[in-house]
C-alpha cells in the first residue's frame, strides 16, 4: 500500500539498463513507493535483469509479461494494474534515471498545493540539447510561482503554452495524481509518434490542477531504447510520421474551437508531411522504393499531402535554378 508506484515500460537490448534505472528509484529520498515493470516482450527479458537483485528489491516490483504493444500499450498495462491504494503514479522510461529528490519534491509540492498532475524539469545535457527546463519556460512565457526553493510555477494555459513547444516536458519526469490516471490513457496504435504529446495534453485538460518543478528530475540514460532508435532512413520513420501527423490531428479535434492553438498545431502537422516527404525522396535517392501503399492511405486521410509534396518540388526546383 505504497503512497507511489512507478510504472517502468521495458523493451531493451542492452544489459544493465534496467537495473540502473531501478538503483535510481531505490536511491530515492522519498522511499514509499512500489514498482511495475512491463516487459513488452523484450529481447532481453526484464527477468534476466533481476537476476541477483537485492531480495528487499524484488518484494516491491511487479513484473508483467506481455506481447509486444509498444511503449503506449507497455504504460497502459501498468497503469491498468496500479494497486487501488496507490495516490500518485511516477513514470519512468527504462533508459533514463531519476535525481535522488524527484519523488520527494513531486510529493511535497503536489500535497502542498493539490496539484493532480506535475512535472519536474530534465537535467540539462549536450545529447539532449532541445529540451529546456520551467525557468527557462517561465522567463519566455511568465506564470505564477508558488515556492522558491525548489522553483515551482504554474501556467495559466498550460495547454497552449505546451502547443507551441512542448521541449519542456518530459514523460520520464512526469507524476499523476489519482484523478489523472485513473481515466487517462495513452492511444497505443500511435507507436514510436506524439502519443506522448497527446498524453500529455489529455492529461492537463484532466488535471485540476498542474504544476512544474525546476529542479532536474531525471536525466537521460542514453541506454540503447529501441522505442526511439528511428532516423529518417529507417523503413520506419514514414509510419512514425504519418501516427505523428494522426495525433496532431486528434490534438486539433480538441482544440478546433481555439485558432491560435489550432495555427500551433497546424505548422507541426506540415512539418510532419514534409519530413515525411524528404524522407521519401532520399529513399528515391539511394534506389529504393518509396511506401507507396502508406503514402496513399495518408493521402487519403489528408489530401494536404499532396500540397506539400508541391511546394517542396517548386521549392526544389527554384533552388536549382538559381
Amino acid at each position: 500500500m505504497a503512497t507511489f508506484t512507478v510504472v517502468i515500460p521495458f523493451y531493451q537490448k542492452e544489459l544493465g539498463i534496467l537495473r540502473r534505472a531501478l538503483t535510481s528509484v531505490f536511491e530515492q529520498t522519498y522511499q514509499d513507493f512500489d514498482i511495475i515493470i512491463v516487459d513488452d516482450e523484450s529481447p532481453l527479458a526484464a527477468d534476466v535483469e533481476l537476476q541477483g537483485i537485492d531480495e528487499a528489491w524484488k518484494s516491491r516490483i511487479k513484473v508483467i509479461r506481455q506481447p509486444n504493444g509498444g511503449p503506449g500499450g507497455a504504460r497502459n498495462t501498468g497503469l491498468d494494474a496500479v494497486p487501488p491504494e496507490t495516490k500518485f503514479v511516477a513514470l519512468l522510461d527504462s533508459d533514463d534515471i531519476w535525481l535522488p529528490n524527484h519523488l520527494g519534491n513531486a510529493f511535497e509540492s503536489m500535497t502542498r498545493f493539490g496539484a493532480e498532475c506535475y512535472w519536474a524539469s530534465m537535467q540539462a545535457s549536450e545529447e539532449f540539447y532541445y529540451h529546456f527546463g520551467m525557468a527557462e519556460l517561465e522567463r519566455t512565457e511568465g506564470g505564477t510561482r508558488l515556492s522558491e526553493n525548489p522553483l515551482v510555477i504554474e501556467m495559466p494555459d498550460l495547454a497552449s503554452v505546451m502547443l507551441k513547444n512542448w521541449s519542456f516536458l518530459h514523460l520520464t519526469c512526469m507524476v499523476m495524481a489519482r484523478p489523472v490516471f485513473e481515466s487517462i490513457r495513452f492511444e497505443p496504435t500511435l507507436r514510436l509518434a506524439a502519443e506522448d504529446v497527446l498524453f500529455f495534453c489529455d492529461c492537463i485538460l484532466k488535471s485540476k490542477r498542474t504544476i512544474l518543478c525546476d529542479a532536474p528530475g531525471a536525466a537521460r540514460g542514453m541506454g540503447i531504447n529501441i522505442f526511439h532508435s528511428i532516423d529518417n532512413q529507417s523503413p520506419q520513420f514514414l509510419r512514425q510520421q504519418f501516427n505523428t501527423w494522426v495525433a496532431l490531428d486528434t490534438l486539433e479535434q480538441r482544440f478546433r474551437a481555439r485558432p491560435d492553438d489550432v495555427a500551433s498545431i497546424a505548422s507541426y502537422k506540415n512539418t510532419a508531411r514534409r519530413q515525411a516527404l524528404w524522407s521519401q525522396a532520399g529513399r528515391l535517392k539511394r534506389r529504393q522504393a518509396p511506401d507507396f501503399g502508406l503514402l496513399a492511405r495518408w493521402v487519403m486521410r489528408d489530401p494536404g499531402l499532396i500540397g506539400a509534396a508541391f511546394a517542396l518540388g517548386a521549392g526544389k526546383l527554384g533552388r536549382t535554378g538559381r
